[in-house]
């Protein structure tokens, strides 16, 4: 009987340090891949900066653009835009002179779930270009946000407000929907609205 208990015993201590060390592995496994996610991450987001503001050398912080961005939820609830302001960097010249901002941001209303995309905004409002970072569309469909035909139609643009035509561009403020994808089309050009809207407020346009 004495034996048998011994075993249990040795049996669970076994199992004890089995679960253990294999947590610990996990701990190890998940902080590695979160940091190069992280990383990743970023590099995606700083790529698509560059993308959306070729002629920016570099995009630095600034207090004021940050503390804009925390309190970007009150300006979306007021304009009844439910995208998510994520980032905003100030986009500066090889001189260190600024020319305008890129803003990173969130929309919740595509087919396939959350749109996330970057666009630039000059100092007099006009898009510099905007550039679809991550989402979950529906390939050949929705997912053609990401093609250059439908991302290069907003560079150039001079609004604080864009729509978009399922039966051909009649307007300088308008683009040219995604065939057959009109709940992608939505939130790519609700995500811009509110990114213009951020940079019309910082910039103080009208």
């Amino acid at each position: 009987m004495q034996k048998s208990e011994n075993n249990i015993v040795k049996n669970a201590l076994i199992l004890f340090i089995i679960a253990v060390v294999l947590s610990a592995l996990l701990g190890i496994v998940n902080q590695l891949t979160k940091d190069r996610i992280l990383e990743q991450e970023a590099k995606t987001k700083s790529d698509a900066y560059k993308a959306v503001y070729t002629e920016a050398v570099s995009f630095d912080a600034d207090e004021a653009l940050t503390a804009k961005v925390e309190a970007a939820a009150d300006l979306m609830s007021e304009i009844g835009n439910s995208s998510t302001i994520d980032d905003a960097l100030v986009a500066t010249d090889a001189s260190g002179n600024a020319l305008g901002i890129v803003v990173n941001v969130t929309s919740p209303e595509g087919y396939g779930g959350d749109i996330n995309l970057s666009i630039g905004v000059s100092a007099d409002g006009t898009l510099t270009g905007m550039k679809v970072v991550s989402n979950s569309e529906t390939a050949g469909l929705g997912a053609n946000c990401t093609k250059d035909w439908f991302q290069d139609q907003f560079a150039g643009i001079q609004a604080n407000e864009i729509v978009y035509s399922k039966t051909g561009k009649s307007a300088d403020n308008e683009i040219d929907a995604i065939s057959s994808a009109t709940f992608t089309t939505s939130a790519c050009t609700s995500a811009v609205n509110a990114g213009l809207a951020f940079a019309y407020d910082y910039l103080e346009l009208n």
